[in-house]
């Protein structure tokens, strides 16, 4: 007998792909050291990486994420979900605290694309 999962979409964002790296320091100082991450997707609300080294859940982590437009987005994230995966991990974290400027311009970017994918 087979079992049918269904997933429930319980993000409020559109998800896109963006492939680029940023540069994350632990906030409570407790870990100096900066470390790469690929982006693997992103939306106003949050965003999935990977990366090498093992990050706290429920940690805030500083980071600046360089975008589409090579613009720089200074936000702090918070790692909400965690998957081991080969030598590295999958991440899910939300932004904290995100300006609504620079919300906004990822926004943007979901509506191009949203666009483009109905044309």
């Amino acid at each position: 007998m087979q079992m049918e999962v269904i997933v429930e979409e319980r993000r409020r964002s559109n998800r896109r792909e963006l492939i680029s790296k940023l540069v994350v320091k632990r906030l409570d100082g407790s870990k100096k050291e900066e470390v790469e991450i690929e982006i693997a997707d992103v939306s106003k609300s949050g965003i999935g990486f990977k990366c090498e080294e093992l990050l706290d859940i429920g940690a805030v982590y500083e980071s600046f994420l360089r975008i589409w437009t090579q613009e720089v987005i200074h936000a702090f994230l918070e790692i909400v979900r965690i998957e081991k995966k080969g030598t590295g991990y999958t991440y899910g974290a939300v932004f904290i605290g995100m300006p609504e400027a620079e919300a906004g311009r990822i926004e943007v970017y979901d509506t191009v694309e949203s666009m483009r994918e109905k044309s």
